[in-house]
């Protein structure tokens, strides 16, 4: 499955964006879907997972209240909402697909199989 991040850009704090990451190649209805985000100079950190059939989330911490994470199988695409957005949310954003095996959501990315190329974000104080 191949994976395509979009929606980055630059916003002021407190601003708005939307992320999409658009897969092709095959349906990601049988994976759940996670982003990732890393900052310059930082390693990689799990943001947000979605399940394959959309019914469970879970969020970092730093992120919980102001993102949300969605996915719209018939258009192939999920989602993240980011609102509120912070200077410390500056990074690059990943989309990645973790093959659904029947287990619990991961946070590690060493478990996602497939990843996104990343779409920058820029918040401004």
């Amino acid at each position: 499955v191949q994976l395509q991040a979009s929606g980055g850009g630059s916003v002021q704090a407190g601003g708005s964006l939307r992320l999409t990451c658009a897969a092709s190649g095959r349906t990601v209805s049988i994976y759940h879907m996670g982003w990732f985000r890393q900052a310059p100079g930082k390693e990689r950190e799990f943001v947000s997972v979605i399940s394959s059939s959309g019914g469970r989330t879970f969020y970092a911490d730093s992120v919980k209240g102001r993102f949300a994470i969605s996915r719209d199988s018939d258009k192939n695409t999920i989602y993240l909402q980011m609102n509120s957005l912070k200077p410390e949310d500056t990074a690059v954003y990943y989309c990645a697909a973790d093959l659904d095996y029947g287990v619990s959501l991961s946070v590690r990315g060493s478990r996602y199989e497939f990843w996104g190329q990343g779409t920058l974000v820029t918040v401004s104080s």
